[in-house]
Formats: C-alpha cells, structure tokens, sequence
C-alpha cells in the first residue's frame, strides 16, 4: 500500500469514528437512561484522617 492509501484509510477510520460519535450525541435520550451518581459514604475509614494530612504517601 502506498503512503496515500494509507492516509486516505486513517482518515475514514477517524470520519466514522467522529461521525458515529456525533451520531449517538445527537440521538441521545436523557430520559431514557439512568442516572449516573457515586454515593459517597458519610462515615470515612480511620485511615482517612492520615491520608487527608499526607502521613501515607
């Protein structure tokens, strides 16, 4: 394969990549999905007071 034909290869991979990415952002549908959220604990381990003064590197 030639030099061009690889380049004009890399840059069909990258256009369906950014056009199946433009896809999905377009066709996104927030209402049909759940939600996406961390639930932190409200009491940490001991070991977090030590981690949070920089005595565990």
């Amino acid at each position: 394969m030639s030099n061009t034909q690889i380049l004009l290869l890399i840059a069909c991979f990258l256009l369906l990549t950014l056009g199946s990415f433009v896809y999905f952002v377009a066709t996104w549908d927030a209402e049909k999905e759940q939600p996406v959220s961390i639930i932190l604990p409200e009491i940490l381990p001991p070991e977090a007071s030590a981690l949070t003064k920089g005595a565990i590197a």
